[in-house]
């Protein structure tokens, strides 16, 4: 069995949370902290929602030594829906730290994604068993940058030394679905605060 609890992926969030008073600070981390568990439930279109995300975000991704752009929310909608219909949606992360600034948030962390073995086959990843479902654990980057509403303009996410990482065939018992870990959330999914013109405004 996996040592790893869905319900502690946000941890490093909630320590940064406890000692941040800053409220633009706290809001960023905030709606990091939403996006994230909305992102693992597989409730992947209340991300998009115009207090959350800007209307043509971008992504940048560098995985498994691949560059990979994504621009455009109807683009980027498209891989969060195939990454829950395929349970890729799941994350997992330990040894986070993190930095939250005006307009962005970094965070360096050991991730672990779930992938089904034909999605790492097309990847190019090798696997012992076509039918399993695994963890692929990956010392990861990510700059994730906000606009001065605290909405996101997009992810920038890097594996630092793809031939690290490593491929944890999974017990079917421990194989999250989308439907399990949104139950296993739903009470840790907080709705956002009001944005404040006055307290959260970037100071120029």
């Amino acid at each position: 069995m996996i040592d790893l609890d869905i319900t502690q992926t946000n941890q490093a969030i909630d320590r940064l949370l406890e000692r941040t008073e800053n409220p633009r600070h706290r809001y960023l981390l905030q709606t990091y902290h939403r996006h994230r568990y909305l992102e693992i439930a597989g409730r992947y279109e209340e991300i998009f929602v115009p207090e959350m995300t800007v209307p043509a975000p971008e992504y940048h991704f560098y995985t498994a030594g691949v560059p990979l752009t994504l621009s455009g929310r109807a683009t980027i909608e498209d891989l969060y829906a195939l990454w829950t219909q395929t349970s890729e949606c799941i994350f997992y992360a330990e040894d986070e730290r993190l930095a939250v600034g005006d307009n962005l948030i970094c965070s360096d962390a050991i991730a672990y994604q779930q992938h089904p073995a034909p999605a790492l086959v097309v990847r190019g990843l090798l696997v012992d068993d076509l039918e399993a479902t695994y963890l692929r654990r990956t010392r990861q980057i990510m700059i994730w940058g906000y606009d001065d509403r605290g909405r996101l303009l997009g992810e920038n996410v890097w594996e630092l030394d793809p031939s690290s990482a490593t491929t944890i065939k999974l017990d079917p018992a421990d194989v999250l679905t989308p439907a399990a870990a949104a139950e296993l959330l739903a009470a840790h999914i907080q709705p956002l605060p009001p944005f404040d013109e006055e307290t959260m405004a970037v100071q120029r």
